[in-house]
């Protein structure tokens, strides 16, 4: 192939990568001149020079091209946020657990929780501490039986005692009926609580005793009493049967009239018991002085 009939350089002119430098012809300039002020190429015409090199960034393709900033210069057209309209009143990130390093939180999610736990705790400690003063309280301003409490009637007999043993009882374990009830305004009284039995001196007013024995035989019947100063007695029964003779209750004690607190003693009188369970009545009847507290009774050989 030759220049001139199909317009081709020879060979060593032929550059594969002569696109990259050389212009597609006519682009931004006159018709048949490149863009940058070089000649067109022409089929079957030489190039004249490939020296034409630019450094990158310098060549123009038709428009214009805005110079290049050097690292570390301002650019004239930047301006600072802080400068443009409505600048300064952009909402910045409110500051917190969000912007806080994940340690950081984690410590602070830790101790709300210990602190709760530990409210809690505390908040238990003092219910537990306030019921338990409020109950110590209510038990505190109860009072003991008085003259105005009675003792429901019991059909069961006093603890048996150990064997050996003859049964005791006291005031609490009478069935008390007709007006007798039990009182703690007297002191001296030789019970557990200091209750004792009143209201003897009310007609018809009893006081029974449910016992155990052994065996059948006869004994010696224990009962404490108290008087004001001055001699009493009673009726008893023993397993519902009335005894002809009532039962001694003088003052022993030698207490003056009207001192009840000065009059506790005691008195014994023999009574037939059968084998089991049996029930001794102390009763004001027609002609009886029942002017007596009773505090305890008891049972002994003769």
């Amino acid at each position: 192939m030759t220049a001139g009939n199909n317009g081709a350089d020879t060979p060593e002119n032929d550059d594969p990568f002569a696109y990259l430098y050389r212009s597609e012809g006519g682009e931004g300039g006159a018709p048949g001149s490149a863009g940058d002020g070089a000649p067109t190429r022409q089929p079957g015409v030489p190039r004249t020079s490939y020296n034409q090199v630019r450094a990158v960034g310098q060549r123009q393709y038709g428009t214009q091209q805005a110079p290049q900033q050097t690292y570390g210069q301002q650019n004239a057209h930047y301006a600072a946020p802080e400068t443009l309209p409505g600048g300064n009143d952009r909402p910045r990130p409110a500051q917190g657990y969000a912007d806080a390093p994940e340690p950081r939180r984690r410590n602070g999610l830790l101790i709300g929780a210990v602190a709760v736990v530990a409210v809690v705790c505390i908040g238990i400690g003092v219910a537990m501490l306030t019921n338990g003063n409020n109950a110590n309280k209510e038990n505190a301003g109860k009072p003991g039986p008085t003259a105005g409490d009675s003792v429901a009637p019991s059909k069961e007999p006093s603890a048996k005692p150990a064997p050996g043993e003859l049964p005791k009882g006291d005031a609490l374990s009478m069935r008390l009926e007709g007006g007798a009830i039990t009182a703690k305004d007297v002191p001296g009284a030789r019970t557990n609580t200091g209750a004792y039995v009143a209201g003897m001196n009310t007609p018809g007013a009893s006081a029974t005793w449910t016992l155990d024995v052994d065996k059948a035989g006869q004994y010696k019947l224990w009962v404490g009493y108290g008087v004001p100063g001055k001699d009493a007695n009673l009726t008893m029964s023993v397993n519902g049967k009335p005894d002809p003779r009532p039962i001694n209750m003088e003052n022993f004690a030698h207490a003056d009239e009207g001192a009840w607190d000065k009059g506790w003693t005691k008195t014994w009188s023999y009574v037939q018991l059968n084998k089991g369970t049996n029930t001794v009545t102390l009763s004001c009847g027609a002609g009886n002085q029942c002017e007596v507290n009773l505090d305890k009774v008891w049972l002994a050989n003769k």
